[in-house]
Formats: C-alpha cells, structure tokens, sequence
C-alpha cells in the first residue's frame, strides 16, 4: 500500500462541512438532587446508581459562559429526575473551558472503577495542551450517587502525561472513544489520534487503551509488532472505534489500498495485552463486495469512516458468543454515481474467523430510496441487538445507516435521512426510512444533514438532529421495528423538560 503524495484530506467531506458550524449558544446548570445512596450496579448508563437507564446528549458547539464552541454534555437521569449539564467549567471537571475546545466530540460510557455507577469519557480533540494547538484529551468523569462528576475527582488522559507519545498541533486526541470490559471484567477505553503523526508521518494517527482499575495505558500504531499493514501518511488510524465484549475494532478511513488513495481499511483487536505489549491483533480487512472476489477498493471510499458492532447469538450456541459487524462506505461510487456511499456487513466468530454476509447500498433489490450522488450512505451507523438472550434473527438483530447528504428535492439539499434494515438476511425485507417532515418531527430544510448523529440502545434508536433551522435541534427515540414515517416515542430537545432553552449543536452525539 502506498500513501505517499496525498493531499491532506480531513475526516469531514463535501456537504458534511456544514456540520463544523456553531449554529447557537449553549446553557450551563446544575446538578438535580442524588437519586441513590449506593452504585445498584448491572444498569448500563446509570451515572446516579439508582437502577434506572440515563442517556448522554453532546453539544460540541456549545457556547461556556460566554466561550464559543466549548462544548457540554447534557446528562438526562432515568425516572425523570432531571437534567445534568456538564462542561469544564465546573467546579468538579478540570481544565476550563475555551473557545473551540469541542467539549462532547466523543463519548464512552463505561464502569471504570467498577464500583457500580456508570462514567463518562468525553473526547475533546479541540482541547490545546499548554501552548500546543488542538492536541486532545479525554475527560474520565465519574458517576456516584451524589451525581455525575460529584464524587471522585475527574482523571484526564493526555499525550505526555497518562498516554504515550508527545502533544504535538493537531493529534486530536479523543476523535473517538468505545469502551467496555474485556473477557475477564477489566474496564477498556479505548482512544483514537488520527492526527498522531508518527516518525514524521502525517496524519498516520495512534490508538491507545487504557486499561483496569488502575489505568495502565499501552499506545500503538499500524507499524506496532503484528498489527496489519503500515503506517502511512494520512491512514487516519482511530478516526472511528468500536467495542463490544473482547474486542475492538479500529477505523482506518485513509489507508491507500494498492494505488488508491483513502480507499480505507478496518483492524480487529482483542482487550487482551500480548507478550508484545499491545492489545492482540485479530484480523484486518480492506473492502470487498463479496468473499472471494477482486478487490473492488477504489480512491475515496473511505471504508472504515463508520461502524456497528453488536454481540449475535448464532443457532448453535447457548448464548451470545459472535459479533456481527458493519462498516461503512460513505465515499463508495455506484457506478457513475458519486460518493452515494454503501455498507458492507460481516459476521465475526469467537476465534475472529470473519464471514462476509453483504453488501447494502439504496440500490439494492427491494430497498427503499434510489442512490444519488453526495448522499454519504453510511457515513454513520447504529446497531442493536434487541433480544441478546435468543438466537439472532433479522427481526432481533437491527441496523441504522446515516445518510445526511439525501435530498429528496432540489428545494432541500442535505436534508438527509435514516434508514433501518435486518442485519442479518435480505437488507430489503424489512427497510425503514425516516426523514425530516415524515418520521422526524423537524420540518425539511437544506443542511439539515438527518442522520449525522445515531444512538442505540436495545430498545431504541436515536436520531440526533443538531444541524438546521435551530428550532428543530433535538434528539429523538424510535424502536428498531419503526415503519417508514413512524413517528418518534419521544423527542428531547432544548427548552423541554429540564433542558436549557440555547444550543449550538445540540445532538451532536448521543448515548
């Protein structure tokens, strides 16, 4: 594979520029009254401990008493009792707030010190380092029952410091953020720096995972003992992170594929540290249509820029034992349609052994919509398992695709759209679409870019609307089994229920 002589290309393209905007200012408060009096535990985003489900809402764009595009998160706690704001303006989050830091970017919800409340990692990749300009880091806040980022004091993870390697302009450290907890219970966070530039390679990017109780962190690139391919300028290593159970799964949207450029690459990892020092490689993949086929890569794919990762209980095993995975294309050409983007599936066995199962595009046999160019099909994506204790089927197992460049007439250009397919079987069977005006709520307008921002849960789907008329900045839930124009079972939005009235980009990442 080759990279040299590329033009520096960043991670948003074409129409999704728009989505770099500040578009409002944003809100601080305070901290609803404690739900609990201990962690209850085996609640996933449950950041008070009282057992009840809390979601994560990000606006990177923020305004932080008076400092444009500081960014916050909002904290909505399970059971209604209210709303948490939370930035680095308090008392309890250090390094203050500044202008463009991007507070939100990211998000991770894990148990880190397993004392049964969930925390938060915020990826700021904006955030300056002393005097170094966009360096990152990424906020650790933790859950108590006194509230999130009420007990424990924060931890931060930076270059220099609780990570390897230097600060250095542009790393942007925390572009992305997954967590979990590997096969034997160890809290797993793992972090991305695509703008890592490594022995002088720009933009070859640097993953590092924080592990255990104690945070021992470990750093490595594509260049690392065993890690698939190498380490070129601009590959964009961790621009986008995945993990479930035992594994991660590493987005390398700029990896040149023989002599194409940015045509992207994916890379497995197992939590597990090996005698090299670095979580085990598994497997590695560039793009094809169908196993055992030529390679169909092509300059600008940008395969890997997105994924899905979900545990799969396959019929011959008593319990979730596999993954199915999906990664996205949003820079794929059909024919000579243009960036209309595609999403290729694979299922993953417990011994890494990868099986291809599709390949998902809007002109695929009986799926909704027609491809068009600069629609970015797949430039996001969400998936669920929505009964993880049976056999997965294609009404249990459920995928969400972004497509925030769609536009259905020339009066809306990158309204965008979402729509939902079985992850397993025949992606036409049983395709859903929504889109601002039928499905979402918010009336259609141009760069609105519906679809930019997914969420799951097991039970719901969310789609993050923070682009457009400022009005229609909210979040809303839709169930996985949702029909085409179904509306939503509930919408969060500035102003409504405990949330401050003002945004920026409101949405902008859910969790």
């Amino acid at each position: 594979m080759s990279g040299t002589g590329r033009p520096r290309r960043r991670l948003a393209a074409g129409a999704l520029a728009a989505a770099c905007l500040a578009l409002g200012p944003g809100v601080a408060a305070g901290q609803p009254a404690a739900a609990a009096e201990s962690c209850a535990g085996g609640v996933e985003s449950d950041f008070n401990g009282d057992g009840l489900r809390d979601m994560v809402i990000a606006d990177p764009q923020a305004t932080v008493e008076g400092m444009a595009a500081a960014g916050q998160v909002h904290v909505v706690l399970g059971g209604g009792k209210g709303t948490v704001q939370v930035h680095q303006s308090m008392p309890n989050v250090s390094d203050g707030a500044e202008p463009g830091d991007q507070f939100g970017f990211s998000l991770a919800v894990y148990d880190a010190n397993l004392d049964g409340c969930s925390d938060l990692a915020v990826g700021i990749p904006y955030e300056d380092v002393g005097e170094v300009p966009d360096a990152g880091l990424v906020h650790l806040i933790y859950g108590s029952p006194l509230g999130i980022g009420q007990g424990t004091p924060d931890r931060g993870f930076r270059q220099g410091a609780a990570l390897a390697e230097t600060a250095e302009p542009e790393d942007r450290v925390g572009y992305a953020v997954a967590a979990t907890r590997s096969a034997t219970g160890v809290p797993y966070l793992v972090v991305g720096a695509p703008g890592e530039d490594v022995s002088g390679k720009t933009d070859s990017g640097l993953v590092s995972a924080v592990y255990g109780t104690d945070f021992r962190a470990v750093s490595f690139d594509q260049d690392s003992p065993g890690v698939w391919e190498e380490r070129e300028a601009y590959d964009e290593f961790g621009s986008a992170i995945v993990a479930s159970g035992g594994y991660f799964v590493v987005g390398v949207p700029g990896e040149s594929v023989d002599t194409d450029q940015s045509a992207g690459v994916v890379m497995a990892f197992r939590t597990s540290i090996n005698t090299d020092g670095i979580p085990a490689p598994s497997f590695g993949m560039g793009q094809l249509r169908a196993a055992g086929s030529e390679k169909s890569a092509e300059t600008g794919d940008r395969y890997g820029t997105s994924m899905a990762f979900v545990p799969y209980r396959p019929s011959t095993a008593s319990s979730p034992s596999e993954y199915l995975l999906a990664v996205g294309v949003p820079g794929e050409d059909l024919a000579d349609v243009m960036d209309a983007g595609a999403v290729q599936t694979y299922q993953i066995s417990a011994t890494g052994g990868v099986t291809h199962l599709g390949w998902i595009d809007q002109n695929t046999a009986d799926v909704e919509g027609e491809a068009e160019p600069g629609d970015f099909f797949g430039q996001t994506l969400a998936a669920a398992n929505t009964d993880p204790a049976a056999v997965g089927t294609a009404a249990t197992m459920r995928l969400a695709v972004g497509v925030p460049g769609e536009e259905s007439t020339e009066e809306h250009v990158d309204k965008g759209g979402v729509q939902i397919f079985p992850f397993l079987g025949a992606p036409g069977a049983s395709d859903a679409w929504l889109e601002p005006g039928a499905g979402i709520p918010s009336p259609p307008a141009s760069r609105q870019l519906a679809g930019v921002s997914l969420g799951a849960t097991r039970t719901d789907l969310f789609v993050g609307m923070p682009y457009g008329p400022a009005e229609g900045h909210a979040v809303h839930a839709f169930p996985w089994n949702a029909t085409t124009g179904q509306a939503p079972t509930r919408t969060w939005q500035p102003g409504w229920d405990g949330i401050p009235a003002g945004d920026g980009a409101f949405g902008a990442v859910v969790r």
